[in-house]
């Protein structure tokens, strides 16, 4: 008689938590032997939701330096096209990318097509941009180098996208719980995680426990280490940082929002500044995200340990003196739209950020955390992967080995490895500033 299928928790639905779910839903025989725990109710409204993976809208594109996250990209696209789970959600405008003058990443994007069969990119430049499409009027003018056109890329509804492939796992078996698990939970002998417990007492156990909570991934794990007497240079903090990014939300008008769809206007993005996405009927907003301003949120644990962790407030609360640094870095991108148009909302979104902008794909190395799979480290541009991360986090809980790349580049990282370049978003780090949060609305935050 065959072992029952062990019992799964995974904590957190977002990209990672999601993709895992319906990974294993179609892996499984009895699916009901996995949980998934999402902090917020599918009913809830969005602007009340702290996460990453229920925004407005996601870049879905394949372009990358590296050809490892490059061939991630291109089996990733294919079911936002054809997989029904996820089918409708994906909009196909192209996008572009323009460099700083003596950036480097759109010509090591076409490197990298080349070297997989074919660049079906074009050149394009700021001017034929601004001669299309008027929003786009005085586009970081002087700074600008070389730039390209990719018509496969896109954008999708990720709120919507993320709901739908999370409900084909429920469908399959699937157990959802809505609760917000606030601690991992030990064997009386500290030999093994057991379970997790939520803020209303709850206890749930299971025989492997994925975490893939994003950027609340240390506020989780810290509490587990203290017990463990983990050292400090073995700590989750020394391999991700909770970092924040800011994006204003430009309201347009049914007919302003038409006229960008007739001209076909595609996603762009400047190297080093901003991306902007552009709108939908429904939607009827032009998005745009600081790339240059990040912000960090230390707290001071109850043993007196600094990690990094999204505050508490909503996500969509964001100090004046913030906003005003993100208007500074969106206007000289495009001068002319900002001049005219004030954002209607704002957000902070949260990440768990790599030094390398690698996933953190693995087994936790310590020996009482062995059946703990971390899956983390989205690095703000993991999202276009929802419909094939979980086949390989899958892979990790089960003991299988991945490719040699893979495991080299998801592995928890020696001192020596966080500093390597890896599957970077955009390329080259291109003056980003990591500021502390503290510091714009004077508030300390404590776990």
């Amino acid at each position: 008689m065959s072992s029952p299928e062990p019992t799964v928790l995974i904590i957190g639905a977002g990209t990672f938590g999601t993709s895992t779910a319906y990974h294993l839903s179609h892996q499984y025989k009895d699916p009901s032997r996995i949980t998934i725990f999402d902090r917020w109710d599918p009913k809830a409204p969005l602007q009340d939701k702290q996460a990453a993976a229920i925004d407005t809208n996601r870049i879905i594109r394949t372009d990358y330096e590296s050809s490892m996250y490059c061939d991630l990209a291109n089996e990733a696209i294919h079911p936002w096209f054809w997989n029904i789970a996820v089918q409708g959600h994906f909009q196909k405008t192209g996008w572009v990318v323009l460099d700083k003058q003596g950036g480097e990443f759109a010509a090591k994007v076409k490197q990298c097509f080349i070297k997989r069969g074919g660049d079906y990119t074009r050149d394009v430049d700021r001017e034929e941009l601004e001669s299309k499409h008027g929003v786009l009027k005085g586009l970081c003018k002087g700074e600008l180098g070389t730039g390209y056109f990719n018509p496969e890329a896109g954008w999708c509804d990720a709120e919507s996208a993320t709901t739908s492939f999370l409900k084909v796992a429920i469908n399959n078996g699937v157990k959802r719980v809505t609760g917000e698990i606030t601690e991992l939970l030990l064997d009386a002998k500290k030999s093994r995680i057991v379970g997790a417990k939520t803020s209303s007492g709850q206890m749930f156990y299971a025989d492997k426990i994925v975490l893939a909570a994003g950027a609340w991934t240390s506020a989780l794990l810290s509490p587990m280490e203290d017990l463990l007497n983990i050292s400090e240079k073995d700590r989750i903090e020394r391999q991700i940082t909770a970092v924040g990014r800011l994006s204003a939300y430009y309201s347009l008008s049914e007919s302003e929002t038409q006229s960008l769809i007739d001209e076909n206007m595609p996603i762009v993005v400047i190297g080093g500044f901003v991306d902007i996405i552009p709108p939908s009927q429904p939607n009827r907003t032009l998005k745009i995200n600081d790339l240059k301003t990040e912000v960090i949120n230390t707290i001071t644990t109850s043993s007196g340990k600094k990690i990094t962790a999204p505050r508490l407030a909503s996500q969509s609360h964001v100090p004046e003196k913030l906003k005003t640094q993100g208007l500074s870095v969106i206007s000289k991108a495009i001068p002319d739209f900002t001049s005219k148009n004030s954002p209607a909302r704002w957000r902070i979104c949260y990440d768990a950020v790599t030094p390398t902008e690698d996933w953190l794909l693995t087994r936790h190395p310590h020996p009482s955390l062995s059946n703990l799979t971390v899956a983390t480290g989205g690095s703000f541009h993991s999202y276009k992967f929802l419909p094939v991360a979980g086949k390989y986090i899958s892979k990790v809980i089960k003991g299988e080995r991945l490719s040699e790349e893979m495991e080299k580049a998801w592995r928890w990282k020696s001192e020596q490895e966080l500093k390597r370049s890896g599957g970077l978003e955009f390329g080259a780090k291109q003056g980003r500033e990591r500021v502390e949060l503290g510091g714009y609305d004077g508030n300390v935050a404590k776990l």
